[in-house]
């Protein structure tokens, strides 16, 4: 089976939680993740919530990356969901880690689009057709 992308879910336990309600250093730190991992960034969008906690995703051209923050438990739930094999979601998952000081972190990696093909590989972008005549 062949599979369109990866997606890892991330449960990051025990962060700082200055870092997780400051919604400036949490889109700098998904934002530099991304540019290590060799992302394409589209664009990104991200929320800060009254009195704290922190939403936000990165549009990237292999697919996405985004975060829900809750500073009163330490904690924050990430989807890193990549296509193609151009990056490495863990590069992602391993920056985020250490920049939100977590002390305790569990994932699970699913594939995504998965397909049986037996006589070609699986593109994950359109192949551009010239046509000559």
């Amino acid at each position: 089976m062949q599979a369109l992308g990866r997606q890892i879910l991330v449960e990051f336990y025990k962060c700082n939680p200055d870092i997780l309600k400051d919604v400036r250093k949490i889109e700098k730190f998904m934002l530099e993740a991304c540019v290590i991992a060799k992302a394409t960034i589209v664009r990104h969008t991200f929320h800060e919530f009254s009195p704290f906690g922190v939403s936000g995703v990165v549009v990237i051209a292999e697919s996405h990356v985004a975060i829900h923050t809750w500073p009163e438990y330490n904690y924050a739930a990430v989807d890193i969901f990549t296509c193609g094999e151009s990056i490495d979601p863990w590069v992602i998952f391993k920056y985020l880690e250490e920049k939100f000081e977590s002390q305790q972190s569990s994932n699970m990696e699913m594939k995504r689009g998965l397909f049986e093909l037996k006589d070609k590989k699986l593109l994950h972008k359109p192949e551009l057709v010239v046509n000559d005549g």
